[in-house]
């Protein structure tokens, strides 16, 4: 596995663009029948009563790479995605921002967690028909609902869709479309509900904050 191909599809993963002050047009909403949007209604209902899920995931490249972790969800406002090796990624959101480390490279880069997909997660009240999100396509078909989100004020920016599985009604899977057309598939597995997390999963402790020249303490 090249992991260097690998990387930045994780970051697609979580990754949509802000929105585009220069943005051409509005997102088009899709056309819902009201069972379309009850099933719509139900994933809402689904998500915002989630306070904690553990699930172990799968995460399909464009390039047909293959990653596997654990995913952590502690609603409202955080969670940890913690990548197996070889891949050395760990990615933590928590308040504001989403966290992304390279262990290899020793890199650490920050982005508003709120321009994220990550960012519909993790809100205190989700909201997939709301102001800043549009529904772009709905289909249910084989036992699952898929649902499309796009950003309302810049479409272009990408797409991420939801599916989830009817019997039991969970998340199952979830797939982000990147302005260059490319698709990662994320799927969840073992997922747990309802488990107490230590509050320490959600912090990230940079561990270059105290290398040699990046400042030093004084103690008498």
């Amino acid at each position: 596995m090249k992991i260097s191909r690998l990387l930045p599809a994780a970051l697609i993963m979580l990754s949509l663009a802000a929105p585009d002050a220069l943005a051409a047009a509005k997102a088009r909403p899709a056309p819902l029948s009201e069972t379309d949007r009850a099933e719509i209604g139900r994933a809402e209902t689904y998500l915002n009563d989630v306070r904690t899920l553990k699930a172990r995931f799968l995460q399909s490249s464009p390039d047909g790479q293959v990653a596997e972790g654990t995913f952590y969800l502690s609603r409202p406002g955080k969670l940890r995605l913690e990548y197996d090796p070889p891949v050395p990624i760990l990615i933590i959101g928590a308040g504001l921002l989403l966290t992304y480390h390279d262990k290899d490279l020793k890199q650490t880069s920050h982005l508003p967690i709120d321009s994220t997909p990550a960012g519909i997660l993790v809100r205190p009240k989700i909201a997939l028909m709301g102001p800043d999100l549009t529904v772009t396509g709905f289909k249910n078909a084989e036992g699952l609902d898929r649902i499309s989100l796009a950003r309302t004020d810049d479409p272009q920016a990408g797409e991420i869709t939801l599916i989830f599985t009817r019997e039991p009604y969970q998340l199952r899977q979830w797939t982000v479309r990147d302005p260059q057309g490319q698709i990662t598939t994320v799927t969840l597995s073992d997922a747990r509900l309802g488990l107490k997390f230590d509050a320490k999963l959600f912090e990230f402790d940079d561990p270059n904050f105290f290398k040699p020249g990046a400042g030093s303490i004084n103690r008498e």
